[in-house]
């Protein structure tokens, strides 16, 4: 015997109370109402959940653990951008004073300077997704020729960045992008728009490399070493970007069922471009986000984040800065690329990027070069985060 599911049936019932037959007026006596559905009930909206939780320091697992020496001497890294802020005055003067050598001196400073709060989703959950990301080496000239044919851009000339918070303070962080059209602002050009007039572009390339996928994840990355044709090496940092979205071109090659999940890596992305050379660019353009980039010395632990002091390895996170505050320590709980090892360590805010968005989210900075790559690529864990602010400090 068939019989509906239980939801079918649901759906019939409350057709029928949505829209139920008339009753003849002569089946309803005067002093008693013809029957009808109940109305319904309509649950009101949970009011989301406040993204900084006052917390605890056993709260924290692997608190006692750390050896937070790395992130003392980050965190006094970021008092060269901070220190002037009322909020974080004295916390930096008693930084720059303190005389720390060891894990336990610096976990006691921290429990004394800091008070620390739960990183919160709207909805009240404690997790979210930890990725991770590196500084590429690449190979590369100052000069067009093979096998040096991949173009490195500085921001355009016809590039126009508006300000929001020059004219609208609540607006921080928040710029336009886009380009004149007569006395139009019209959105900028996406990667695939750029691509069809890139020959006419060619001379404001700022470096040529050999590689146009390796390029790429350097424009995903925000940052990369390059290693010239002539021996010398430079670094190369996010200066501006087009004003689009970024779009994962692992989340396009699985929609087009070209990859599966697992397969979405930078290591399986490579695999497929390898073996799909006709349609490397057609997967590029899927990501209409065109980054522009800005020549450094090569110096410091690494590349300058958001913050404008440079990366420590396995010590700096990207964070969202709408919810986190640019250099305050983070302490994050999540576990290794591709397992469950727990990866339990203070960091710090240092630096933002395009898909970083919400409370409890984090990328994890892993340094340069092609083992940084290798965790960075595969990091793709669950993590909690705590955020420490002076005990001044009350949210708003």
């Amino acid at each position: 015997m068939s019989r509906l599911p239980i939801s079918l049936i649901t759906t019939f019932l409350l057709a029928a109370c949505a829209a139920p037959a008339p009753q003849p007026v002569a089946d309803c006596a005067p002093d008693k109402p013809c029957p009808s559905c109940p109305p319904p009930v309509v649950e009101p909206a949970k009011p989301a959940e406040k993204p900084l939780q006052a917390a605890d320091w056993p709260d924290i697992p692997g608190w006692q653990n750390d050896d937070p020496l790395a992130a003392f001497a980050a965190f006094r890294a970021s008092c060269e951008r901070i220190e002037s802020q009322p909020l974080w005055n004295a916390t930096c003067v008693s930084a720059r004073a303190a005389d720390v050598t060891t894990a336990a001196a610096a976990r006691a400073w921290f429990e004394a300077e800091f008070r620390p709060w739960a990183l919160v989703n709207p909805d009240g959950t404690r997790e979210g997704m930890v990725t991770g990301y590196y500084e590429p080496l690449l190979k590369g000239s100052r000069a067009r020729q093979p096998p040096y044919l991949s173009p490195l851009f500085a921001p355009p000339e016809d590039l126009v960045v508006v300000d929001l918070a020059e004219v609208y303070p609540e607006l921080k962080n928040m710029r336009l992008r886009g380009r004149l059209q007569g006395r139009k602002l019209v959105p900028y050009y996406t990667r695939a728009e750029w691509a069809q007039q890139e020959e006419g572009r060619l001379d404001g390339a700022l470096l040529w490399i050999d590689d146009p996928l390796d390029l790429f994840f350097t424009q995903i990355q925000g940052s990369g070493q390059v290693v010239l044709d002539d021996g010398s090496r430079i670094r190369v940092s996010y200066a501006d970007q087009n004003g689009h979205p970024f779009k994962s071109i692992g989340r396009w090659l699985i929609d087009q069922g070209q990859i599966k999940l697992e397969q979405a890596s930078m290591q399986g992305i490579k695999a497929w471009a390898r073996a799909n050379p006709k349609r490397l660019q057609e997967m590029l353009n899927a990501n209409p986000s065109l980054i522009f980039f800005r020549e450094l010395p090569v110096e410091g632990s690494g590349p300058p984040g958001a913050l404008g002091v440079p990366l420590t390895p396995e010590r700096s996170i990207a964070i969202d800065p709408r919810i986190v505050t640019l250099g305050a320590p983070v302490f994050l709980a999540t576990t290794w690329p591709n397992d469950s090892k727990p990866l339990q360590r203070l960091m710090l805010a240092q630096d933002t990027g395009g898909a970083i968005r919400g409370a409890v989210r984090a990328d994890f900075y892993w340094g340069s070069g092609t083992e940084a790559g290798n965790l960075a690529g595969k990091m793709r864990q669950r993590g909690s985060m705590w955020v420490l602010m002076p005990k001044t400090y009350s949210p708003k």
